[in-house]
């Protein structure tokens, strides 16, 4: 066993637990939302983020699956990590650090019946967790403003319009139509394709240019000339 040059082992130090949390954002009726669940045991039946202690042979990635699947039956995601809470006073049960985990799903990826709050109108949650929730609705946006839909919410292929609402509902607010198709359209190309069976005209279908590929303002890659 290994042991410091004062004859001591790691166990002979105090340690803190470590436990994760998830908040598990989406978008709900126009805005951003996370999902909450309420507590059984400690703080029983207060609102919380999906979260567990970190077992002995066990990953954070893996505790935090673990957490969004017993808490939230949401399986089959690969939640970011966001940022450590270590407020020695933020768990009353003892010496806690949190791992916090940041995930942007399709709301119909959740169970029937799953608890969500609007994340700028949020109640009261156990612990420190309404400031897990303002860290992952900020890093999330902060996504959203670099580029379109970054989690690929919308799908393969998606028009403006459906890429604007989105926007607005993550960022939290309207967004002016001709600066933000600028800002857009230098990350999309067209499809070739078009939407119908809406009001007005059909219309055209864009998606995501692979990353470090920039489009013109139609969304056309630039053609490059040759030099000799």
């Amino acid at each position: 066993m290994w042991r410091d040059e004062t004859g001591r082992s790691l166990a002979d130090y105090p340690h803190p637990s470590v436990a994760v949390d998830v908040a598990l954002l989406t978008v709900v009726d126009g805005a951003l939302h996370v999902a909450l669940h309420r507590r059984a045991g400690h703080a029983a039946g207060e609102l919380a983020l999906p979260g567990t202690f970190v077992r002995i042979d066990e990953t954070l990635a893996a505790a935090a699956l673990r957490a969004l699947r017993e808490h939230l039956g949401v399986s089959g995601r690969s939640p970011e990590q966001l940022r450590v809470f270590d407020d020695p006073a933020r768990d009353d049960r003892g010496r806690v650090l949190a791992v916090a985990h940041v995930d942007l799903v399709d709301a119909e990826m959740l169970p029937t019946g799953t608890e969500t709050a609007a994340v700028d109108r949020c109640p009261t949650l156990a612990f420190d967790h309404d400031a897990m929730v303002a860290a992952a609705a900020e890093h999330v946006r902060a996504r959203h403003r670099r580029g379109p839909d970054p989690a690929g919410l919308l799908g393969r292929a998606f028009t403006l319009a459906e890429l604007q609402g989105l926007h607005e509902a993550v960022l939290g607010g309207p967004l002016p139509k001709d600066t933000f198709r600028r800002h857009v359209l230098a990350h999309l190309e067209p499809t070739g394709e078009v939407r119908t069976g809406t009001v007005g005209k059909p219309a055209r279908l864009y998606r995501r240019t692979a990353p470090g590929v920039r489009t013109n303002a139609h969304g056309h890659q630039p053609s490059r000339r040759g030099t000799h």
